[in-house]
């Protein structure tokens, strides 16, 4: 039997958007991850303008040996960015952003003036 990689199926796109991100909204921030591999953290700028959130770097060209030659080359490689609108405005400074295992964690902290709050009901 043999087995078609190359097609595109409902599991694997033919085409996709680098790097894939999900999204988390809770009482006191967002969390975003994204799938980065292969991108050095050096090469990543994270930054938060008002309600949008920004991921963009450069995943480069791995080195090859010379007289080396692709025989398939399916990861994709250049520059990228990804915006995120988040459901309020934030700050760079209630922004945290860690890496492991090449996935990017960005926690955006809601504003204090932003959350919920409970009204008390004086009585009259």
């Amino acid at each position: 039997m043999l087995l078609d990689f190359d097609r595109a199926t409902p599991a694997r796109p033919a085409l996709s958007v680098f790097p894939a991100v999900n999204v988390w909204q809770g009482e006191e921030a967002v969390a975003v991850t994204a799938e980065i591999a292969g991108v050095d953290p050096a090469d990543i700028d994270i930054s938060v303008k008002d309600a949008v959130l920004t991921v963009a770097g450069e995943r480069k060209v791995p080195e090859a040996s010379e007289g080396a030659r692709w025989h398939r080359n399916e990861r994709s490689f250049g520059k990228f960015s990804r915006t995120v609108r988040l459901p309020f405005a934030a700050s760079n400074n209630k922004v945290e952003a860690r890496m492991t295992h090449s996935v990017l964690r960005i926690v955006v902290g809601r504003p204090e003036e932003d959350k919920p709050r409970k009204i008390e009901i004086k009585a009259a």
